[in-house]
């Protein structure tokens, strides 16, 4: 025989309000009794009992979620990888871009160095062409008779003489440097002034000509132009002596000269300017 639903339907409500009051009533005891108390002890003894039950299911499932954040991570990774080696990409640009910029200042404060010092009148200049091939002797440089460039003026990198310009347009000069084979510069010995002739060579290498062979020349003395000629001011650091040969029979020592001033690698180089000096001795084109 079923009960009516009103009867099942009252008999729930009943439950639920004895609930209720029973609840309320283990509170009021809970809050009231001291940390001795029935339900407090109860309370710790369940928490005892249920400890090692947490732990495990902490054991067990930490690994799985962190494998769970690390799979969501790796897509999220995936997803960011292009845009992130473009980013690097650009940053190594710049980087080398700064590079660049920090070589060519330090180059550029080493030619203001040197002009201020010895109080020249010059401009500053870079190297836009090189000799093609191993028997041309010659640089283009990016300033012209615009700049107040004329053919004829010495032409010097910071660490000694390079050459003197001969070819003069508006906005670009040639540059025949001391090895070139027809080149040649009036220039002494530091020390003992024993003065001669600095020459070119089709290999480029340069040595020192018509110096008298009454006068002991050693390797590592340093040569200077002479200011001979009005070609070159007085003093200009050419190089130093290489080597010296000299046979019972020969006129003049055979002496080469190593340049302080090393044409590879230059990018910047100085230009002494005013009136255009006379032609270079060795002659011209």
């Amino acid at each position: 025989m079923q009960l009516p639903d009103s009867d099942r339907s009252s008999g729930g409500t009943g439950l639920l309000v004895a609930l209720v009051v029973v609840s309320l009533i283990l509170i009021t005891v809970y809050f009231r009794e001291g940390d001795g108390g029935l339900l407090h002890s109860s309370r710790r003894g369940v928490q005892a009992a249920t400890a090692p039950v947490a732990a495990l299911g902490d054991w067990v499932f930490t690994p799985v979620d962190a494998v769970r954040r690390w799979v969501a991570g790796a897509g999220m990774s995936r997803e960011e990888a292009r845009a992130l080696s473009e980013q690097n990409d650009e940053l190594r640009q710049r980087l080398a871009e700064l590079e660049e910029a920090r070589l060519e200042n330090s180059r550029l404060r080493e030619i203001v160095g040197f002009i201020e010092a010895r109080e020249l009148d010059a401009t500053g200049a870079r190297v836009i062409g090189r000799p093609s091939n191993s028997w041309e002797g010659t640089i283009i440089i990016d300033k012209g008779s615009d700049d107040g460039i004329a053919a004829g003026m010495p032409v010097l990198a910071p660490q000694g003489l390079l050459g003197q310009t001969v070819d003069v347009t508006a906005h670009s000069a040639r540059v025949r440097l001391i090895t070139d084979q027809r080149s040649g510069v009036a220039a002494l010995i530091q020390t003992n002034r024993a003065e001669g002739i600095v020459r070119g060579s089709l290999r480029g290498e340069l040595s020192f000509d018509f110096v008298s062979r009454e006068i002991t020349i050693t390797p590592g003395e340093v040569v200077l132009t002479s200011g001979m000629g009005g070609v070159y001011p007085k003093g200009l650091l050419i190089g130093e002596v290489a080597d010296v040969q000299l046979e019972d029979n020969d006129l003049f020592p055979a002496i080469s000269i190593l340049p302080s001033a090393r044409i590879a690698g230059i990018e910047e180089v100085i230009v002494l300017v005013g009136a255009a000096p006379e032609p270079e001795l060795g002659g011209g084109e």
